[in-house]
């Protein structure tokens, strides 16, 4: 297999490439913040409809805001993330052979071994790339032709890499 494209310098494309990295690697804290506020908002309920639980008030409304709190974490990383990376658009291009993926983005170049690659999550823009547990590196769908894009979702899934979303 050889797959080779470009990226252009496109000045949304690093902050899409971070807002999926930054969403991958914080989904667990909306799904903290939902079981925070749950809990916390069925204890309020609780303790003023029984009026009982006085001195666990504080408690229960700590803990819905904790939870709207973690909730909103993830989009504001995202949302920074957005922000902050805007500055990066250059240049660059990927060449994806059997052995490994290799990234160049200006004047850096850096590559993954597919031996490394733990997961593969498919999002309708990008392929994210695992190492371990942590999202390491995007592989841009809507850049390739449709028949590198089938090419590598085969290569991918032959290996045992492809989770489903």
């Amino acid at each position: 297999m050889q797959i080779r494209f470009d990226v252009p310098a496109d000045p949304a494309y690093p902050g899409r490439v971070a807002a999926v990295l930054s969403s991958e690697g914080h989904r667990r804290y909306a799904y903290v913040g939902a079981v925070l506020g749950l809990v916390g908002a069925v204890g309020l309920a609780l303790s003023v409809g029984f009026d009982a639980g006085e001195q666990l008030l504080p408690l229960y409304i700590a803990l819905v805001l904790g939870g709207l709190l973690a909730i909103a974490y993830a989009p504001l990383v995202r949302w920074r993330a957005r922000r902050r990376s805007g500055r990066y658009a250059v240049d660059g291009g990927y060449d994806i052979t059997d052995d490994n993926i290799l990234m160049r983005s200006g004047t850096e170049s850096g590559g993954i071994a597919w031996a490394g690659v733990s997961q593969v999550v498919e999002t309708p823009e990008f392929w994210v790339v695992y190492v371990g547990r942590m999202p390491a590196t995007v592989i841009p769908r809507r850049l390739m032709s449709t028949e590198d894009d089938a090419t590598l979702r085969t290569f991918m899934a032959e290996r045992g890499l492809l989770q489903p979303r």
